[in-house]
């Protein structure tokens, strides 16, 4: 009689779990994947998929199931609950699908309890610790402490899955099927070709990460380039590289905050890489009033940066605001050219770089997976964890649209001709 009953019990438990991922996947038109329980129970493909959803206890199946979002559904990832195997860009694919307001029916709640009911209570989850800064938003203080608790992270860890030159920004591909390097080498070039970089030039690069542009600026154009920073270690690896290359009489980096530094020594060209995003909606105008300020007359600043699609409406908090990039704001490159406009710029050339940006995101999450041993034994399983599903999250959301990089060039005028080429054709010649 007991073992009817538990052979009544098991059936089920296997009808339910089965009618329960039927249910939340029923109109979801990939099965180009597996979903395994905690404890083996397997649906989906049989062979081949590209990538399984392995819930390692009933904690991870109420995160799918009651309200997902994208901030819940990534601290449930980084404890450990759930793990992707295979394809993790491809998984988030299925994020959006659960996110949709109408998966959250009466019937998938009864089923879940009903299920819940039957499965092995679980451990008390696991709280994954993140940044409480203080002070004012955007107050320099607030700043340092925001940019240091992502960039101050271990040299060594970011050199497993950046290209040899550390450079933490968007590739430029001539060929999908280039290298990383290769991509990274013909960035630093058309950057300084589109601020057409002439010998003896002062550059300034506003949030220089470990100092790639200014050596690239310094010893293939004879620019005279000055980085900053707010992170110590990338000044500290910046100088280093700099003495190597002997490059100290053309190039240094120090850790500055912009808003500090003095106008009344003009640059000719200001370039600013991946920095904007820190910089906050409504510190935008404070920010282009400075590269003004410190700009000469006619000289040009490019300012490249990641940008919200207007069209996109969030739901809930993000997961990288809070964990990766605290206090980052991306705005739609509408509201930052009214910024720069405003500030007295003319804006010379606007470039989406969007596809650029996937295939980047691509490499650094595959360099990423092949050293995670590396990754976990420098920082810790979460942070590998956080910037795993940060780089392929990002990847899914350049390749939707939902973000994008832009390159913009800008002009502080003077009366008359700008001085500028009539055509970009400079910029691509070999």
């Amino acid at each position: 009689m007991r073992l009817a009953v538990k052979l009544l019990s098991d059936w089920t438990v296997l009808e339910r779990r089965t009618e329960l991922i039927e249910n939340l996947l029923a109109d979801y038109p990939q099965r180009n994947f597996q979903v395994r329980l905690w404890d083996g129970f397997l649906w989906g493909l049989d062979t081949c998929p590209r990538f399984t959803l392995v819930l390692k206890n009933p904690r991870a199946l109420r995160a799918l199931c009651l309200s997902p979002s994208e901030l819940s559904l990534g601290e449930s990832y980084v404890r450990g609950d759930f793990e992707i195997e295979g394809d993790l860009e491809a998984a988030f694919d299925l994020s959006r699908h659960l996110f949709r307001e109408e998966h959250f029916s009466g019937k998938r709640r009864a089923l879940l309890g009903e299920l819940l009911r039957l499965a092995v209570h679980d451990e008390p989850a696991v709280s994954v610790p993140y940044p409480e800064l203080s002070g004012r938003l955007h107050s320099r203080e607030r700043d340092r402490q925001a940019v240091t608790y992502h960039y101050d992270l271990p040299s060594e860890f970011y050199a497993l899955w950046l290209d040899s030159r550390m450079v933490y920004s968007c590739a430029y591909f001539q060929t999908r099927d280039e290298g990383l390097d290769t991509a990274q080498q013909h960035k630093l070039e058309y950057l300084c070709r589109k601020l057409r970089l002439r010998r003896g030039d002062r550059l300034l690069d506003i949030g220089c990460g470990w100092g790639s542009l200014v050596m690239h600026a310094a010893a293939a154009h004879g620019a005279q380039a000055f980085g900053i920073t707010l992170s110590e270690p990338q000044a500290e690896w910046a100088q280093r590289q700099i003495r190597a290359r002997d490059l100290n009489d053309r190039c240094r980096v120090e850790v500055r905050d912009y808003r500090d530094l003095d106008p009344g020594q003009p640059y000719d060209k200001i370039v600013s890489v991946g920095m904007v995003e820190h910089v906050g909606e409504s510190k935008l105008p404070e920010y282009f009033h400075q590269a003004w300020q410190l700009l000469r007359p006619g000289g040009v600043f490019l300012n490249h940066g990641i940008s919200y699609s207007a069209t996109y409406r969030r739901r809930g908090p993000s997961f990288t605001d809070r964990y990766v990039f605290p206090d980052g704001e991306l705005v739609p490159i509408s509201t930052s050219l009214r910024a720069a406009e405003e500030s007295g710029f003319e804006v010379r050339d606007v470039e989406s770089l969007r596809e650029h940006y996937a295939l980047t995101l691509r490499h650094w999450l595959a360099r990423l997976e092949s050293r995670s041993q590396e990754a976990r034994r420098i920082t810790s399983d979460a942070t590998y964890r956080i910037y795993r599903i940060y780089l392929a999250g990002s990847a899914h959301a350049f390749r939707r649209g939902r973000l994008n990089l832009y390159q913009t060039l800008l002009q502080k005028p003077v009366p008359g001709e700008s001085g500028l080429p009539l055509t970009r054709e400079d910029w691509y010649r070999a």
